[in-house]
């Protein structure tokens, strides 16, 4: 599975981006696909996860109401489109797609398996 990110920009605080994620290769072994963050100086943390199946979505708290996933099976692709973006948004965003199906611990970054090279968001206030 090879994982391509786009969409990163920078924007000022309130305003909203989409990020796109091209899956190609071994596309029916995900099950999930997810969306990650890594702010400066920090570790790498889940934000958004999409069950591929029934399209059921999971969103960090930081993210809730703001970000939404989202998978375009024709196009083999998932969004997160970002609204009011504030400065602790800040991160290069990477996707990642997961195997494993069951339903625990959809954000975890230590069950998805391939990623992709990352997209740098950046929020001015």
């Amino acid at each position: 599975v090879q994982l391509v990110e786009s969409g990163g920009d920078s924007v000022q605080a309130g305003g909203s981006l989409r990020l796109s994620c091209v899956i190609s290769g071994d596309t029916y072994r995900i099950r999930y696909m997810g969306w990650f963050r890594r702010a400066p100086g920090k570790g790498r943390v889940g934000v958004a996860s999409i069950y591929i199946s029934d399209a059921s979505t999971y969103y960090d708290d930081s993210v809730k109401g703001r970000f939404t996933i989202s998978h375009d099976n024709a196009k083999n692709t998932v969004y997160l489109q970002m609204d009011s973006l504030t400065p602790e948004d800040t991160a290069v965003y990477y996707c990642a797609s997961r195997e494993r199906g069951d339903t625990a611990i959809p954000l975890s970054e230590y069950t998805y398996r391939n990623w992709g090279q990352g997209t740098q968001v950046t929020v001015s206030s």
